[in-house]
């Protein structure tokens, strides 16, 4: 993560019902520290979307434990519901795969987005629970994938 890509990621605006995807009060400086795992996501030099790792793909009141690596993510605005979500996904498993060598990925899906859901369960995620943000009480669904099996 580059701060130049860091500042285009917190003007991203995301139409409805996805807009509370927008990280507009997100510090650019936190996504580029080392510590935060975050990573741009890169067609050639184009930024395309980045993957996060670690707590940065947990959200607020998750039933989280270290079975698993949590992760999250999101394409530029323009390029969402154009297909791109499986391969967007799937190279960022196959990059924290290679850094960190987790069991498992976990994933924290809107329970909302039907679009997301059917993208990650196609990419062998599995549904184990579902909770309420204690930030503002949105409903998540967590799903998890075993690289054991791998």
């Amino acid at each position: 993560m580059t701060p130049a890509y860091a500042t285009a990621i917190v003007t991203w605006r995301y139409p409805e019902p996805y807009h509370w995807y927008d990280m507009v009060s997100a510090d650019p400086a936190e996504l580029v520290d080392p510590a935060s795992g975050y990573f741009a996501l890169l067609d050639g030099d184009s930024l395309i979307g980045f993957r996060s790792f670690g707590v940065d793909g947990q959200v607020p009141g998750g039933p989280y434990d270290d079975s698993a690596l949590d992760t999250g993510g999101g394409l530029r605005p323009d390029l969402t519901g154009r297909g791109l979500g499986r391969e967007a996904i799937r190279t960022g498993l196959a990059f924290g795969r290679e850094r960190f060598a987790p069991a498992a990925f976990r994933v924290t899906i809107a329970t909302f987005n039907l679009r997301a859901r059917r993208v990650v369960e196609s990419l062998g995620f599995r549904n184990v629970g579902r909770f309420d943000s204690s930030t503002d009480g949105r409903s998540y669904e967590v799903l998890v994938r075993s690289e054991t099996l791998r």
